[in-house]
């Protein structure tokens, strides 16, 4: 049974950086599509980064791209780096893998596929 485990995360101030990573155990992260989701107290959980490893396409929510890159370092190990972070990327990040298609990202459900438990990101002066 595959495990994923985030980290990486902690506090930062606005503009600040961070890298956050999603290794696997008990199994690789050789699923065709792995993405980053985040959820944040009152809000609807964000698939925020996608990565196709059949053809390579990268997908990117508006509120994330220019600043984050989602990259597949090995066969148990994707990568999330954040730069330029405000205070709304405040959220609890999760990484998921096998929980669907790369079109259907955004409707990825921690009900199917893997799901790490998440790590926090806080952004605040």
């Amino acid at each position: 049974q595959v495990q994923l485990v985030e980290s990486g995360g902690g506090p930062v101030q606005p503009g600040g950086s961070l890298r956050l990573s999603c290794t696997a155990s008990g199994g690789t992260l050789d699923y065709s599509a792995v993405g980053w989701f985040r959820e944040a107290p009152g809000k609807e959980r964000e698939g925020i980064a996608c990565s196709s490893s059949n053809d390579g396409r990268i997908y990117y929510a508006d509120s994330v791209r220019g600043r984050f890159t989602i990259t597949r370092d090995n066969s148990n190990t994707v990568s999330l780096e954040m730069h330029s972070l405000k205070p709304e990327d405040t959220a609890v990040y999760r990484c998921a893998a096998g929980a669907g298609r790369f079109i259907e990202f955004s409707q990825w459900d921690p009900r199917h596929g893997h799901w790490g438990p998440g790590t926090q990101v806080t952004v605040s002066s």
